[in-house]
This record gives structure tokens, C-alpha cells and sequence, in this order.
């Protein structure tokens, strides 16, 4: 099995105390920017990689997805998603991204949510998932920014007195494996350049539709930490068509 940190207790409960996590995708900072992209669900079938408590999943649903399949390899995140957001059309099964593998055409729409940078070999996970897709078919999904991903710490740099100096960026095109540090635990990520997420798409069947860097909204920049937030960018999202 691929690393799977989010059925260790410690690391869940952690996780489970997040905005995001409380509140949905009202809570989440990016929902403002990613919404507006969502496509039609209507009468789609669709598959979200790292669907985590499933609120992408029942999100699709509810406007009309005829058939949405749900993917994680979390035993909790999916008995939370099952308890909390079943749905007859929604379907929670347990599977790593890498190993997901569906006959050619299956879907109109692919989706994932921050998943990708735990995914080692984005190239093969990007071909398999244009197979997956009918033509025409949308390819949207978020990753942690590469100027996030880039050091490794994903922690800022402070002053003597504990005050935030700067937000490191370095080994940019260096890309590969990251020991980064996320709730205050160990994780391995993987950090790629913008240009790979890209020119892996282009190169791969897909025409981009949309490139956007969110940024936290005006109704949360009271929340402890989201000014900082300002101050670099922490999420990619990509939107891609089949052609």
C-alpha cells in the first residue's frame, strides 16, 4: 500500500479539527476560486482521486451527476464519507490514485482535491486518467502550489523573536520527493514545477482550459494566519479538456 498517514489516529484527529474539515467547502479557502469552475454535472460521470470525506462527491451529486465514484485510500476518510455524504448515486470505494484503473472512456469528468502531490509519478497517473476520460471530457483538480512544494518545510522562516521573516523557495527545479512536515507531522510529498504540471497535460491529450492561483478570501483574512497567506501562493488549480 502507498503511504497512508491519514489512518494513523493522531494524524486524522489533527486533520478532522481544520476548517476545511469542520465546515466543508464553505471552509475551504480555495472553494471561491473552484467553484466558478466546476462543469455541468448534470447526467456525468464522474471520478474524484483522494476524495477525503466526500464533499466533491456528494457536491456532484447534487447537481445532477448520474454516477460519481469516489476514490481514497483512507479506511477513515471513507467511513466518514460514507456516514456522512451517502448519496444513491455516489459510490466510496478504497483505492491508492496510482493503482485506479478503469475501462478507456469511463468518465466526463475527473476531479481531485490536493491528492496529486502525493502521487510519485504525476506523467503515468496524467496518461491513465485521459484514457479514463471520454473525449471532451474535463480533467479539474488542485495541488499544493509549487513555490509551496519547492523547500520542503512548507514552513515559514522567523525572526529571533518568532516573527515571520520570509517563506523559503529554493531547489525549485530539483523535483522529486519532499520530507515535509503537515498538522505538525512528517508526510512525503512531491514536489514538480509548474511546467511539468502543465506541459505534462499539453503533451498527454489535453488542451488547458484554465490556470488559477487562489487566494484566501476577503470574509476569511480575519482568521488567525490567512493574512500570511498573501504572501505566497499555497494552491495550483488546473482545469483540462480531452480533445
Amino acid at each position: 500500500m502507498k503511504e497512508n498517514r491519514y489512518d494513523d489516529d493522531l494524524f486524522f484527529e489533527k486533520y478532522s479539527q481544520m476548517e476545511r474539515s469542520k465546515k466543508g467547502l464553505e471552509g475551504a479557502g480555495e472553494w471561491q476560486t473552484l467553484r466558478p469552475l466546476m462543469p455541468d454535472f448534470k447526467g456525468k460521470r464522474v471520478l474524484d482521486l483522494g476524495c477525503g470525506y466526500g464533499w466533491h462527491c456528494i457536491y456532484a451529486a447534487q447537481h445532477g451527476a448520474c454516477r460519481v465514484k469516489g476514490i481514497d485510500l483512507s479506511e477513515k476518510m471513507l467511513e466518514r464519507a460514507r456516514r456522512e455524504h451517502a448519496h444513491p448515486a455516489v459510490e466510496y470505494v478504497r483505492c491508492a490514485i496510482e493503482d485506479v484503473d478503469e475501462p478507456d472512456g469511463s468518465y466526463d469528468v475527473v476531479f481531485s482535491s490536493l491528492a496529486f502531490h502525493y502521487v510519485e509519478d504525476y506523467g503515468q497517473l496524467v496518461k491513465r486518467v485521459c484514457r479514463m476520460l471520454d473525449t471532451g471530457g474535463v480533467f479539474l483538480f488542485s495541488v499544493e502550489h509549487p513555490v509551496f512544494t519547492a523547500y520542503g518545510s512548507q514552513d515559514w522562516y522567523y525572526d529571533a523573536d518568532g516573527s515571520i521573516l520570509h517563506f523559503p523557495v529554493d531547489n525549485y527545479y530539483y523535483e522529486g520527493k519532499r520530507d515535509a512536515v503537515f498538522l505538525g507531522e512528517k508526510v512525503v510529498k512531491y514536489h514538480r514545477t509548474l511546467t511539468t504540471y502543465v506541459d505534462t497535460l499539453l503533451k498527454n491529450g489535453f488542451e488547458l482550459t484554465c490556470l488559477a492561483e487562489p487566494k484566501p478570501p476577503e470574509d476569511m483574512l480575519d482568521l488567525p494566519g490567512m493574512k500570511d497567506e498573501m504572501r505566497r501562493p499555497m494552491m495550483l488549480i488546473l482545469s483540462a479538456r480531452k480533445v
